[in-house]
């Protein structure tokens, strides 16, 4: 039996003036009742186009978690993992890669928090890509470090040690 009786002639309801037998019990009911208690549990969303009552909070923005991890407001694993899936602005050449400064005591690569800082310190017809953080720390070349919004208020430096550090912490979120 799937739900239904079966024996009954169709239209006709079941036997004995309509009603089921004492003790039978029908499967779509049973599931009606448990949708029924579920839906009452479980907290609905709002109907389309209404806003619910308590939002959740956004997280903060990249260009938020530099300017908190460099004043020590957030630590280095909540700016890890806010950086992870951020989108990073970075200055490109004609062929494909990263741009590297040499001039520093390591070879750093620029990138930006957004391309409003990507402009400001490459001009505004600067060729760029974007990619996310977690693509920066796995594509970047060994020995390099990056510099985040280098002519920013809050620019931020992570030598070649810190970036190996971020893609160790990475590892061991994501695989334990």
């Amino acid at each position: 039996m799937y739900g239904y009786d079966q024996s009954a002639p169709t239209g006709q309801g079941h036997p004995h003036n309509g009603q089921p037998h004492a003790g039978q019990q029908y499967a779509h009911q049973q599931y009606a009742g448990q949708q029924q208690q579920q839906q009452q549990q479980q907290p609905q969303p709002p109907p389309y186009g209404q806003q619910p009552l308590y939002p959740e909070p956004s997280p903060p923005s990249l260009a938020e978690a530099v300017r908190g991890f460099t004043t020590g407001t957030m630590g280095g694993e909540d700016f890890q993992g806010i950086f992870s899936g951020s989108r990073v602005y970075c200055p490109r050449g004609d062929t494909p890669g990263f741009l590297a400064l040499h001039n520093t005591q390591q070879p750093v690569i620029p990138m930006f928090t957004s391309l409003k800082e990507l402009r400001r310190y490459a001009g505004k017809e600067s060729k760029y890509f974007v990619i996310t953080g977690a693509e920066v720390l796995d594509l970047l070349p060994s020995g390099y470090g990056f510099v985040l919004d280098m002519e920013g208020d809050h620019r931020v430096v992570f030598d070649a040690k810190a970036v190996e550090e971020m893609v160790d912490f990475a590892m061991r979120r994501m695989y334990g």
